[in-house]
């Protein structure tokens, strides 16, 4: 099966060429955050205030890293539950958003955004953090530090490999699944 080569950020064509079941690589920069994060990001747009980063265009990934072992560029590096930030992403999709990395079914509120902006959700492979901090090279802290592991950063992936799982069509593997 062929896999498709992505380099990020992405754009508002690669984003609505996808669509659900294709496997992916990605490669390039992508922010990492999840629920706290989330929360901070949600409050400066509802204060309106300006987001500490750009999201346009940018792939959010929804995981919170265990810390590096000696040598290593970050820890284990597996996806989390994406609804739970199904709440703030409608949002950030308008604020630019196109990509979302995670595992599990989005909110029909989050699909409708995706499909009014041209965003889509891959899918990463839970449970396999260790394998997939391997196709992480570089992790930097860009925002709320105090976080800790749920910290906002910047990653710099390659052939980080994903399904889509939501395309921005609003074609969802999981429905499809379900019969």
């Amino acid at each position: 099966m062929e896999r498709i080569q992505i380099q990020l950020p992405l754009t508002k064509e690669t984003a609505s060429s996808l669509k659900a079941g294709e496997f992916c690589y990605l490669s390039g920069p992508m922010y990492v955050a999840r629920d706290a994060a989330h929360a901070r990001l949600f409050e400066c747009l509802k204060n309106g205030e300006p987001l500490p980063v750009s999201l346009e265009g940018e792939t959010v990934y929804y995981m919170g890293p265990s810390p590096a072992k000696e040598g290593q560029v970050i820890g284990s590096a597996g996806p989390t539950t994406s609804s739970r930030m199904d709440r703030y992403t409608p949002a950030l999709i308008r604020e630019g958003m196109l990509g979302m990395v995670g595992k599990g079914r989005r909110s029909s509120e989050v699909k409708e955004a995706m499909t009014e902006c041209g965003a889509v959700y891959f899918a990463a492979i839970g449970g396999a953090g260790a394998l997939l901090s391997k196709c992480i090279k570089s992790a930097e802290i860009k925002a709320y530090e105090d976080l800790g592991a749920e910290a906002l950063r910047l990653i710099t992936v390659e052939k980080f490999p994903v399904v889509v799982a939501i395309d921005s069509h609003g074609n969802d593997v999981y429905n499809q699944v379900r019969g």
